[in-house]
């Protein structure tokens, strides 16, 4: 099954996480002296980090966006079935407290005039040997069809590859199958 996110016994179910790897220690996976990107502006959407203050407009996106969010993090993944409003709180609060430890950062997709989510991008630790950072991005699904999500991959890639100090990035679901991925990390243990 891979590596815990996080190895608290406590940590709520909704809290969405990746199966395999991420900041499951307790130190940053970013050079102390490394200025962490403020965020991304692109043509149509912006990244900024996510914190609680989004939250209204994070349900949305998410609560819109249920069956193209299903296996984001894993085959197995059901989040975010059945998150409410006081869950995707503490999903925020976790993930805003994350970035300020630089254990892990989350970035919220926004229109350029931030009135609305468009999305979200994971930046997390990696355990497999030959990656040292994991990236797990979505678009809100009425985006779909209009291309935002391979859009958004584009330019967090390039992004992550001009602005961070990462070597090899890994996009499990998207750039290796989850299969191939799973075997990867069966491989480590």
């Amino acid at each position: 099954m891979g590596v815990a996110f996080f190895e608290l016994a406590a940590r709520p179910r909704y809290i969405h996480t990746p199966m395999t790897g991420g900041p499951s220690t307790m130190t940053a996976f970013v050079p102390d002296d490394f200025e962490i990107p403020a965020g991304l502006d692109a043509a149509g959407f912006i990244l900024r980090p996510l914190t609680i203050h989004h939250l209204v407009k994070d349900f949305d996106a998410v609560a819109t966006s249920t069956a193209h969010l299903h296996g984001l993090f894993g085959p197995n993944d059901d989040w975010p079935e059945g998150v409410t409003l006081e869950q995707d709180l503490v999903d925020l609060g976790w993930h805003q407290k994350e970035f300020e430890l630089r254990r892990s950062f989350t970035y919220t997709v926004m229109t350029p005039d931030e009135s609305r989510c468009l999305g979200c991008v994971y930046i997390y630790p990696c355990t497999q040997k030959n990656h040292d950072a994991q990236v797990f991005l979505w678009a809100r699904q009425s985006e779909l069809a209009d291309g935002l999500e391979e859009t958004l991959a584009a330019a967090v890639k390039d992004w992550l590859a001009t602005l961070w100090p990462f070597r090899r990035v890994a996009f499990p679901g998207r750039d290796i199958s989850w299969p191939d991925w799973l075997a990867l990390s069966s491989d480590q243990d």
